[in-house]
């Protein structure tokens, strides 16, 4: 007897005309021209040249603070080991900070074309499977997500604090110094997995001659880009961040088309305390009450308490400074010329007249970071570090920290606090 043949089901009709389902963890599923070894390893190159200086920088960055200095000073209590690179932060050149946090800043901003195209390119190996074939295997995948994770980490804090968008679970100087360090450990493990392999690509002109391009799609897409115009098309990107930002570190056009960051792209009007501003005393809410005739500034040291009125200080003999504004949000003002106090001779007043030491000083400012911060003995001793109450030849506004202000050669703008209510010298 003839067996009879079973009619295929519907679905399995169905299934039969359907192509594979694919998953991201298949190769298949991926399917840009674009990607391949080359196009990731010039990236690779450009981040590893930028990112080391952004992570340089920003070690200088928080030495500035000089936060083993003073309690007050260190927004990372628990950091053990990791403050191993503290110093002394010098007063010279006075433009250093400007620099550094300009270019931590700047560099950071433009990189991120970069680091999205970067990700873009190798998001397929994130997917693959099994997650680790060996050790090593396993170790590169344990530095990627380090690295991926870290930077993403780093970006996102470093962009919001930079737009004045204080959206984090905790304090930005905390999260982005122990973020830092965790995006290193990556970077350093993933550098020295894979620089080898990225330096064997780009002197061959690709990879065939050692294997198949493990990053090039196995069934492409018809190509709309070359990978060339795609890395063009990364650098305009990176360009066009660069021309929209970088000005805010510069008087003029340039700070004027500098829209993508505050302190850029407006104009602060005339007069002579016509230059950026971070807080605003309204923001923290110092009024004319606080700062007029009643103001006393007091002064502590082994001579005890003095206490001096505006026109006391001004009666003093008076010094001037040509020093800029420069803040850890990467803006900075050109160099304004500062009138007021020396803070040694106020340290000679307090019972120091050799040697200067530590100052401690206090705002009139009650809240938020940096009411209150100290400086080191050798920012006191520099004779361009004022107790400023003048500016450009006019008293300091409100804005600007009127009745009195310190301003301090090369130091983060934070340190240059306003509102100056006391000032209490000795060893911190």
């Amino acid at each position: 007897m003839p067996e009879r043949r079973r009619t295929p089901t519907l679905p399995a009709r169905l299934a039969d005309r359907l192509p594979a389902l694919r998953t991201p963890a298949d190769p298949g599923f991926w399917r840009s021209p674009v990607r391949g070894a080359r196009f990731t390893a010039v990236l690779g190159i450009v981040l590893l040249a930028g990112l080391t200086l952004v992570f340089v920088t920003g070690l200088l960055s928080y030495a500035a603070y000089n936060p083993d200095l003073d309690p007050v000073n260190d927004k990372t209590p628990g950091k053990g080991w990791l403050g191993f690179h503290l110093f002394a932060w010098p007063t010279g050149p006075h433009w250093l900070y400007r620099l550094t946090q300009g270019l931590h800043v700047t560099v950071g901003i433009v990189l991120v074309p970069v680091l999205l195209a970067k990700l873009w390119s190798v998001v397929p190996r994130l997917f693959a499977l099994p997650p680790a074939r060996s050790v090593g295997h396993a170790l590169e995948r344990l530095s990627v997500l380090l690295l991926v994770g870290g930077a993403l980490f780093q970006f996102i804090t470093g962009l919001l604090n930079i737009q004045l968008d204080y959206l984090f679970p905790g304090s930005f100087y905390t999260l982005h110094f122990y973020g830092a360090w965790v995006f290193l450990a990556g970077f350093v493990t993933h550098v020295a997995l894979k620089l080898p392999q990225a330096v064997r690509v780009l002197r061959s002109g690709g990879i065939r001659r050692r294997g198949p391009d493990t990053l090039a799609a196995p069934d492409p897409l018809p190509a709309t880009l070359s990978r060339r115009g795609a890395l063009v098309m990364v650098g305009a990107g990176s360009l066009l961040l660069l021309i929209t930002s970088a000005g805010r570190s510069f008087d003029g056009p340039l700070r004027r088309i500098a829209l993508l960051t505050p302190r850029g792209g407006t104009e602060q009007g005339p007069g002579p305390n016509a230059f950026q501003v971070n807080k605003t005393a309204a923001a923290v809410r110092i009024t004319p009450a606080d700062t007029g005739e009643r103001w006393r500034l007091t002064v502590r040291g082994p001579a005890g308490e003095l206490r001096f009125s505006r026109a006391e200080l001004l009666a003093m003999e008076q010094h001037s400074a040509a020093l800029p504004i420069a803040c850890v949000e990467g803006w900075s003002t050109s160099d304004q010329l500062w009138r007021g106090v020396r803070l040694s001779d106020l340290a000679a007043l307090a019972g120091y007249p050799d040697s200067p030491p530590d100052v401690f000083v206090e705002s009139l400012q009650r809240s938020g970071s940096f009411r209150k911060a100290a400086l080191r003995d050798n920012q006191v001793r520099d004779g361009r570090s004022l107790l400023a109450l003048e500016v450009n030849g006019a008293p300091l506004s409100p804005d600007h920290g009127y009745p009195a202000r310190i301003i301090v050669p090369a130091a983060p703008g934070v340190l240059n606090t306003k509102w100056v209510e006391t000032l209490t010298f000795g060893e911190l």
